[in-house]
């Protein structure tokens, strides 16, 4: 079976992912009800916006994000779609793409935000 630490340790594991499920789940319902973004896309908006910058290269707003490129990629689209944000051609770099959040996508964001924190202060405040 294993050890009594092993078993500790999953213990602890499969608490830490019951917690962040129902945080996640909780901010997801909350997200998409009030405001119509999923938690992918409010994340990505806030990362976005949180980091004062007038727009940010994708594979930078993608890397403390935990989804997969391909993921990222499409949340980021869905943003686009909504208006929310605008992607550019880097001309430094025809590899690369920039972000950037529109006025819309600011005011949503800023709508968003205060229900995103109220969830979390609720969970772990």
């Amino acid at each position: 079976m294993g050890t009594s630490e092993e078993r500790e340790l999953v213990g602890q594991w499969r608490e830490l992912m019951t917690c962040y499920n129902k945080v996640a789940c909780d901010l997801d319902r909350e997200l998409q009800d009030q405001h119509g973004l999923g938690l992918s896309e409010f994340e990505a908006l806030d990362r976005l916006i949180e980091s004062g910058q007038e727009k940010l290269r994708m594979h930078e707003l993608a890397e403390g994000m935990y989804l997969s490129q391909s993921a990222f990629s499409r949340t980021v689209a869905r943003l686009e779609r909504a208006g929310l944000v605008g992607r550019s051609m880097c001309m430094d770099d025809r590899r690369a793409m920039f972000v950037k959040p529109t006025d819309d996508g600011r005011a949503r964001h800023a709508e968003a935000r205060d229900t995103h924190r109220k969830v979390l202060g609720h969970h772990l405040g």
